[in-house]
């Protein structure tokens, strides 16, 4: 197995574990900031296990890739709570253009004509899959849901301009800035605490967020940020099968169909792309 199958298949486990946070993040009675600021302190326990040592160069793509990682997950958690979990989910999403455009402009990275065209259908695929569900409503969490995807995708193309350095680091640093964003709120605020919340604070950080990042800094080093941020779109599909096993929500037609041209576009891509990788080997001199 090379390590870009490797990367791959672990992205899809991170994947996996972020998908949970719109559930979650709604089953908690926690205010938005303290929410977000208690599991990223979390998170920063588990990431900074893993380096033990961290090196911290203090370079500009580390402190902007952190400063842009808390405000993605800030906002996200606080556009979850003003509207609908399907809204802030489907407008943050909105992130693999700008990771597109990012891409060019500050690594020089160009999306193939693959690329393209799988973000092309994934837009198509997530307008049906959300079709049902999206709404007018929360005008400033909606705002805020596509400010957060902005965000996502500066903290990616940073990741990815520290590919050949420690990525890993930009990660615990912006888990402790949220982390500090967050703790007035926890300390002065009205939180409740029982068995439920810290569960739930608990799980948020130790793997949606704590794990789940952790691997996403690993991995760059493989694949492009828009590889990255286009195997992530397949978030929205397990998000609608966490909701139908802990809520009981049973997907529409449309949201299967949506479903299926995602995981399409998105399979079709990764091996589109892995060809492509293959053709620029050398050929070996028999």
């Amino acid at each position: 197995m090379t390590p870009r199958t490797r990367a791959i298949l672990a992205l899809l486990l991170s994947v996996a574990l972020g998908s949970t946070s719109g559930v979650f993040i709604k089953l908690s009675n926690w205010d938005a900031l303290a929410l977000s600021g208690a599991r990223s302190l979390i998170a920063a326990l588990v990431v900074w296990a893993y380096l033990r040592h961290p090196n911290f160069t203090w370079s500009r793509a580390q402190v902007g890739g952190a400063i842009f990682y808390a405000l993605a997950i800030t906002t996200f958690v606080q556009a979850t709570k003003w509207t609908t979990a399907a809204n802030a989910v489907f407008l943050q999403f909105t992130s693999p253009l700008w990771v597109a455009l990012f891409s060019i402009w500050l690594l020089n990275e160009r999306p193939s004509r693959s690329n393209w065209l799988a973000l092309i259908a994934i837009f198509c695929g997530m307008f049906l899959f959300f079709s049902d569900t999206l709404t007018r409503s929360g005008y400033w969490g909606n705002l805020l849901a596509i400010i957060s995807g902005i965000f996502m995708a500066l903290f990616l193309i940073a990741l990815r301009a520290q590919k050949d350095g420690s990525p890993t680091e930009t990660v615990l640093l912006g888990n402790l800035f949220a982390g500090v964003i967050g703790l007035p709120f926890i300390i002065f605020g009205d939180q409740p605490v029982n068995a439920r919340e810290i569960g739930i604070i608990l799980y948020l950080g130790i793997f949606q967020l704590g794990l789940a990042f952790l691997i996403v800094s690993l991995v760059i080093k493989y694949l492009s940020a828009i590889e990255t941020i286009l195997i992530q779109t397949l978030a929205p599909i397990l998000l609608s099968f966490w909701v139908f096993l802990i809520i009981g929500e049973k997907p529409s037609p449309s949201a299967l169909a949506g479903a299926a041209i995602i995981t399409t576009a998105v399979t079709l891509n990764a091996i589109g792309t892995a060809r492509t990788e293959r053709d620029k080997l050398p050929t070996p001199h028999s």
